[in-house]
C-alpha cells in the first residue's frame, strides 16, 4: 500500500536532518514546519524532504491536519506520522507497516511502554501516559497501553471522514476516541523510545498536560453517565468493569498531582509514583467489556481528520 511519512516539527533543526534521512529509507517524507524560527524547513529540504510551512505556529494538531491533506492529495493509502525530535526510530517502521497490512483500516500505534522501549521516556512522562491510556480505554472501549504516542499509521479510511475539533497535543487523543466511536480498531506495535536531541520534549507538563487532562475528564464523565444510564448496569460484567474504574477515577487528581511533581523534580525524589500508577491504572482493571476486536477490511470506519485544514504552499527547496 502507498504511504507518506508526515513529520510535524517546530524548531527541530538540530535533529531533523537525521530523522528525514532515516525515514526516507521507508518512504517519501513530508515535513510540516509549524512556524519554526530556527531554519527547520531549510534543514528538512536539504535532507531531501518535501516541506510545507505554516507562516506562524498553529500547534501539532493543525500541523498533522495539514500533513493529512497533502498526503491525501498525493493519493496515499496510509499516513505514517513520527516526531521530528529524534525520539522515534525509523527502523521500527517496517513492523508498523506490516501491522497496517495485516489490519486494514485499523490505526497502528507504536507503543513505547514495552520492556525494550529504551531511555527516551522518563518516569514522570511514562506514568502520565499510563494514566491517560487508562481513561482513553475507559471512555472508548479500546485496549491500548500508549495512547499518547505520535508514532502512528493512519489508514485512508480514518483520514477521510470524522470531524475533530481540538488542536495541540489533544488532537491525537481525540482521534483515538473518535475512531473507536465509529467502530475503528487500533493495534499496537512495540517500538523503541530514543533519547531526544533536546533534553526536554515539546510536550509541556502544565499547559499541554492540563489540556489533555481536561479533554479526558469530559470524556470520562460522559462514559460514566452512559454507563449509569444503561439498562442493567448493576449486572455483571458491566458492574465489574465500573467497579474497576471507580477508584482510578476518584484517585485521578491525587495521582496526576504526584506525576506532575515527579516530572518537575525528576530523580531527586524516591519513585513512589510508578508502583501506585501500576496498581491503580493497569489496563486489566477494565476487563474485556466494551472492547472491540480487529475488523480487517471494515470499510464502515469513516473518520474525518481533515476538518479546518489550513492550505499552505510548499516552502522553496534550498
Amino acid at each position: 500500500m502507498s504511504h507518506v511519512i508526515v513529520v510535524p516539527v517546530f524548531n527541530e533543526a538540530a535533529s531533523l536532518p537525521a530523522v528525514v534521512i532515516a525515514a526516507q529509507r521507508y518512504g517519501p517524507v513530508l515535513v510540516v514546519d509549524d512556524g519554526s524560527a530556527d531554519g527547520s524547513a531549510d534543514a528538512a529540504a536539504r535532507a531531501g524532504a518535501e516541506v510545507v510551512r505554516h507562516p506562524r505556529r498553529l500547534g501539532k494538531g493543525q500541523a498533522l491536519r495539514t500533513g493529512f491533506a497533502v498526503a491525501r492529495s498525493r493519493g496515499a493509502e496510509l499516513v505514517v506520522t513520527l516526531d521530528g525530535d529524534g525520539q522515534h526510530d525509523a527502523a521500527d517502521l517496517p513492523a508498523l507497516l506490516a501491522a497496517a497490512a495485516r489490519h486494514r483500516n485499523s490505526l497502528v500505534i507504536g507503543s513505547r511502554l514495552g520492556d525494550e522501549a529504551g531511555p527516551g521516556l522518563v518516569s514522570g512522562r511514562r506514568n502520565a501516559v499510563r494514566i491517560a491510556g487508562f481513561f482513553v480505554n475507559w471512555a472508548s472501549g479500546l485496549e491500548l497501553e500508549d495512547t499518547q504516542s505520535g508514532f502512528r499509521i493512519y489508514p485512508r479510511a480514518v483520514v477521510d471522514a470524522v470531524h475533530t475539533r481540538r488542536g495541540g497535543f489533544v488532537f491525537e487523543t481525540e482521534v483515538l476516541i473518535a475512531a473507536a466511536a465509529c467502530g475503528c480498531h487500533a493495534v499496537e506495535v512495540p517500538v523503541k523510545a530514543l533519547a531526544r536531541e533536546r533534553e526536554r520534549s515539546r510536550f509541556r507538563p502544565l499547559a499541554d498536560g492540563l489540556a489533555v487532562g481536561a479533554y479526558l475528564t469530559g470524556q470520562t464523565l460522559a462514559r460514566w453517565q452512559s454507563e449509569l444510564l444503561a439498562a442493567g448496569w448493576w449486572r455483571r460484567p458491566r458492574r465489574r468493569r465500573m467497579a474497576g474504574a471507580l477508584v482510578p477515577t476518584l484517585g485521578a487528581p491525587f495521582a496526576l498531582g504526584l506525576v506532575l511533581l515527579q516530572t518537575l523534580i525528576g530523580d531527586r525524589m524516591p519513585d513512589v509514583v510508578t508502583p501506585l500508577v501500576s496498581a491503580l491504572y493497569g489496563q486489566e482493571r477494565l476487563g474485556p467489556v466494551g472492547r472491540r476486536s480487529p475488523a480487517d477490511g471494515d470499510d464502515a470506519c469513516r473518520l474525518d481528520l481533515t476538518a479546518d485544514v489550513v492550505a499552505m504552499p510548499p516552502a522553496p527547496r534550498a
